[in-house]
């Protein structure tokens, strides 16, 4: 996203991003937490997750190098509901809040970007809840395998069944039986929480509609900022 931005636009913000480390589980708010810092992921992903009083929770969203966490900050309201966790380690940077406002209040193109960047999110929140609703545990694992490795450099990746099985909100045991489908398809390989897809191709085809839908609605809104 920060590459998407003039530089005119983007210089400014340099001595103030703050470079971080996000190692896998950190949570950077909480359902309800008041936002002092928007984060701007580069080799991490985090997951935007709804969580209910009993303490489960789905993902409604993953945010990668082409986007922000704490949209709600420039939304209109400086709390969410929702929690943000990293799902990938990685690394990111982070901007105080008073300074993006600053800079969406200016009205000029960092506003038009996050604009583009919140619809296009808002697009997958909505196909994620169509997917978790209609379609089968393999394909809306497909689904999320394509999404992360979108927002990787790498076909590989860090992650546990259970914690797969918190994101889509599922039983370990579907998550289980649904990755071990695509391994014995030779679709991915998968030992001690590490993950390597083996043909990506395979789960393209293998996936439903949702995937095709929330990455060409990226592409379209953010062609040049899009991980490949």
């Amino acid at each position: 996203m920060l590459a998407a931005l003039p530089d005119a636009e983007r210089a400014p913000w340099l001595p103030q991003l703050e470079s971080v480390d996000m190692p896998l589980g950190e949570v950077l708010y909480e359902s309800g937490g008041t936002l002092t810092h928007v984060y701007f992921p580069t080799t991490a992903i985090v997951s935007l997750l709804y969580v209910m009083e009993s303490g489960a929770s789905a993902e409604i969203a993953v945010v990668g190098n082409e986007g922000i966490v704490g949209i709600s900050l420039f939304m209109g309201g400086e709390t969410t509901p929702s929690r943000a966790v990293v799902q990938s380690a990685g690394q990111g940077l982070r901007l105080k809040a008073n300074l993006m406002l600053q800079e969406f209040n200016r009205a000029g193109p960092v506003l038009h970007l996050l604009l583009r960047y919140t619809q296009a999110l808002i697009t997958q929140m909505a196909q994620t809840a169509v997917c978790n609703r209609h379609h089968s545990l393999d394909q809306q694992l497909c689904r999320w395998l394509l999404l992360s490795l979108d927002r990787l450099n790498s076909n590989q990746l860090v992650m546990t069944q259970e914690l797969i099985a918190n994101m889509l909100g599922v039983r370990r045991e579907g998550v289980t039986a649904a990755a071990g489908h695509l391994h014995q398809a030779r679709l991915i390989d998968y030992q001690r929480g590490h993950i390597t897809v083996l043909d990506r191709a395979g789960l393209e085809r293998r996936t439903c509609e949702c995937y095709a839908v929330v990455k060409n609605e990226y592409d379209r809104l953010l062609p040049a900022t899009m991980a490949t």
